[in-house]
């Protein structure tokens, strides 16, 4: 009976504290308009994070993420977009600057964040930290890195920039084959 008391107490106890590790609902940014964004409000969506910069050889990607944004925006999916001028110093513009270039080059629609240093970004903290995100450690060594979070906020995958947006690694997970 002790045994089951404790075991009982502990469960009770681990459903109140959680695991200890944050999901990308936890966090909070500024968007490139200026506004204040709550991932929690991502609740129930699978989400693509990718650090983006406007004169770098993979910035024609803003084509395809804008089109799998497209494809898929109705079936809870979501992009955000944070600009880097970490590698390269490719995305060296203000966010109106940056603004203009993805509307008018590109036509993105999806969420676009204010610029950030990978250093010192809490969210690419998290997404590149096993400690704080619980599932991997990752570097960002370039533009256009992408993580995969799922509904729950929970990281689930970490791809490189080579990676195309429509790539199956991408779309199946958001179709869940």
């Amino acid at each position: 009976m002790k045994k089951l008391f404790i075991l009982a107490l502990a469960a009770i106890t681990m459903a109140f504290t959680g695991s200890g590790t944050k999901t990308l609902h936890d966090f909070k940014a500024k968007t490139l308009e200026g506004a204040d964004f709550n991932f929690a409000s991502l609740k129930g969506k699978k989400v693509l994070i990718v650090n983006t910069a406007s004169e770098c050889g993979y910035t024609p990607q803003y084509k395809d993420l804008e089109a799998l944004y497209e494809k898929y925006k109705d079936k809870n999916f979501v992009i955000i977009g944070f600009p880097c001028n970490d590698f390269g110093g490719q995305e060296p513009g203000t966010s109106t600057d940056i603004k203009a270039f993805c509307t008018k080059n590109y036509g993105v629609t999806f969420q676009m964040m204010e610029k950030v240093s990978i250093a010192t970004s809490p969210v690419y903290k998290w997404l590149t930290s096993k400690a704080e995100n619980g599932v991997l450690d990752a570097t960002v060594k370039w533009n256009f890195n992408k993580f995969l979070v799922d509904e729950k906020g929970h990281l689930v995958k970490y791809l490189p920039s080579n990676v195309k947006p429509m790539d199956a690694d991408i779309t199946n997970w958001i179709e869940g084959k």
